[in-house]
């Protein structure tokens, strides 16, 4: 290949030498605070290790995670940058580390990071990798790793969700909530979700929602239990905690099943430990982040196999509130920290 410069261009002429990249850019959290501490700066070009892949980033997508890191009460797994946030990405495979062989110069990957994914390049190794479906646009692939492989993760392979079940998905509106309802739906699930934005709950209802609760009223137990008739539901996806959980318990059915994402709402609750003794609940807790590299590959695996397709059919599509350019990052996380966008928030260099 040509040496090109970081946008892209041929450096060399006829009459020049070879120029040799060795610097990226990169979104920097400078010290821990608002938006303000973000800052686009050069860093040097990573270079992919034994049985890696380097990726020219094309887009990423902006995530809770990367608001908390920021504001430094989130660090980063052991391995990944403590000052480049950015937790997926999507773009073309620019070159490849010894014993590496599963991907071409060129190819279209996209996949998950423990941090970095805010810069130009970055390092995966080959087996994280997940293929690009066939017509999607950076923008749109961008929008998928985070919110489709936690959805998935935390659906089927942890709570062991099965057709003709009811879920309750909080904060359906989320980037991983819209994912949530689309993937619930095409395994044959029931699908309920709160959100505390009735225009939220209305374009759920479009992604396969069937019953919307709208959350910022008191009382969102008692109106789920009056639509089920009394029976609950079978597993719940809480991307908030804090005083949701409470209420959660008791609106699951006997035997039903919670697993804690996130935690926007708070770390803490009080419990009434004997609904989860007399009901015989499980409760469940996941992080994909800072998971043994062997369980990240088997999920990608997994996920490229069952769930791929189903993008390339149309059954799936990607949900994009606003696409920005990594020059307006603070202007991205101020969106965020609003509450105000429904699905993913894409981030794209120039």
């Amino acid at each position: 290949m040509w040496p090109v410069n970081r946008k892209g261009k041929c450096t060399c002429t006829r009459w020049s030498r070879f120029v040799i990249v060795t610097e990226m850019r990169a979104i920097i959290i400078t010290n821990p605070g608002g938006p303000e501490v973000l800052e686009q700066l050069d860093r040097p070009l990573p270079e992919p290790g034994l049985g890696q892949i380097r990726v020219r980033i094309r887009a990423s997508a902006l995530n809770r995670a990367d608001i908390l890191q920021r504001k430094g009460g989130y660090p980063p797994p052991a391995g990944a940058p403590s000052d480049i946030p950015g937790l997926e990405y999507v773009g073309e495979v620019d070159a490849v580390g010894d014993a590496a062989s599963l991907w071409r110069v060129g190819a279209r990957v996209m996949g998950l990071v423990g941090g970095g994914g805010h810069a130009e390049y970055v390092c995966v190794h080959e087996r994280e990798a997940i293929d690009v479906p066939a017509g999607l646009s950076w923008e749109e692939a961008a929008a998928i790793p985070e919110a489709f492989l936690t959805a998935y993760d935390a659906l089927f392979r942890q709570l062991d969700l099965r057709s003709g079940e009811r879920l309750l998905i909080h904060a359906v509106g989320s980037g991983v909530g819209t994912a949530a309802v689309q993937l619930a739906r095409a395994a044959g699930v029931t699908v309920l979700g709160t959100s505390r934005s009735a225009s939220k709950l209305a374009r759920a209802a479009e992604l396969g929602l069937e019953t919307g609760i709208d959350s910022s009223q008191d009382g969102w137990a008692e109106r789920l239990q009056a639509v089920t008739a009394g029976k609950g539901v079978d597993a719940i996806l809480d991307l908030l905690g804090g005083s949701y959980l409470p209420d959660s318990l008791r609106a699951l059915a006997p035997r039903g099943r919670l697993i804690l994402v996130g935690l926007t709402a708070g770390r803490r609750a009080e419990l009434d430990l004997g609904t989860i003794l007399n009901k015989r609940l499980c409760i469940l807790g996941t992080v994909l982040r800072s998971r043994p590299l062997e369980e990240k590959i088997s999920l990608a695996r997994e996920f490229s196999e069952r769930v791929l397709p189903m993008f390339e059919s149309g059954r799936l599509r990607a949900v994009i509130d606003r696409v920005f350019s990594f020059s307006e990052v603070r202007e991205a996380h101020r969106l965020m920290e609003s509450n105000s966008n429904f699905g993913k928030i894409v981030l794209k260099w120039d």
